[in-house]
C-alpha cells in the first residue's frame, strides 16, 4: 500500500505571488499533496488579513484538491507535528534568502529531527518577486499583473484603493 506524501509550505503570503504559485506547482511534482500554511503573526503589519490570504491562495490554486490551505501560529515544527508532515518546503529567490532559511532549517532540525527542509527556487521568471515588492509597486500605482494571479490582482487593487487605518 503506497503512502501519501504530503509536504508543508509555510509563509506569510502577503499577497500570494506567482513565485509562491510556482513553488506550489513544483512541490506537487514531488509530493502527492501540499499543506500551504499561512502564518498568523500579529506582530507583522500585513496588508491582507490571514483569512483574506487563505481565500486568495485557495482561489489562486483553482480548487486543486491536492492543496490544502491552513493557518498556524507559533512554532512551525509543532504545526508540522500536528499535521503529521515530515517535509517542509521553503522557497529561495536569492543567496540572501539562503542564509536565513539555512539557519531556520538547522534550528527546526534541532527542535524536531524528523522534519526535513527542502529548498526550491521558483521558475526563472519569478525569482525576483517578493510580496514586499508587489505591495510597494502596487501602492505606488505600478502594474503588478505579471507577478500575481488575476484574483490576487483584483483584491490587491481594491485593498490599495482603501485608506489604511493608522
Amino acid at each position: 500500500m503506497a503512502t501519501t506524501r504530503i509536504a508543508l509550505y509555510p509563509g506569510s503570503f502577503d499577497p500570494p505571488t506567482n513565485g509562491h504559485l510556482s513553488i506550489i506547482q513544483r512541490g506537487l511534482k514531488m509530493f502527492d499533496g501540499l499543506i500551504v500554511a499561512v502564518l498568523r503573526n500579529p506582530a507583522k503589519d500585513a496588508l491582507f488579513s490571514v483569512e483574506e490570504r487563505v481565500d486568495l491562495l485557495r482561489g489562486a490554486v483553482n480548487g486543486d484538491h491536492r492543496v490544502q490551505v491552513k493557518t498556524f501560529s507559533g512554532l512551525l515544527v509543532k504545526f508540522a507535528e500536528e499535521e503529521r508532515v515530515n517535509t517542509v518546503l521553503r522557497g529561495l529567490r536569492a543567496v540572501s534568502d539562503f542564509e536565513y532559511e539555512f539557519q531556520m532549517a538547522g534550528m527546526n532540525r534541532q527542535l524536531m529531527p524528523d522534519v526535513e527542509t527542502l529548498f526550491l527556487t521558483p521558475s526563472d521568471q519569478y525569482q525576483f518577486i517578493s510580496g514586499t515588492f508587489v505591495r510597494e509597486i502596487a501602492a505606488l500605482g505600478g502594474d503588478v499583473s505579471k507577478f500575481v494571479a488575476p484574483l490576487v490582482l483584483s483584491k490587491l487593487k481594491d485593498k490599495i484603493s482603501q485608506p489604511r487605518e493608522e
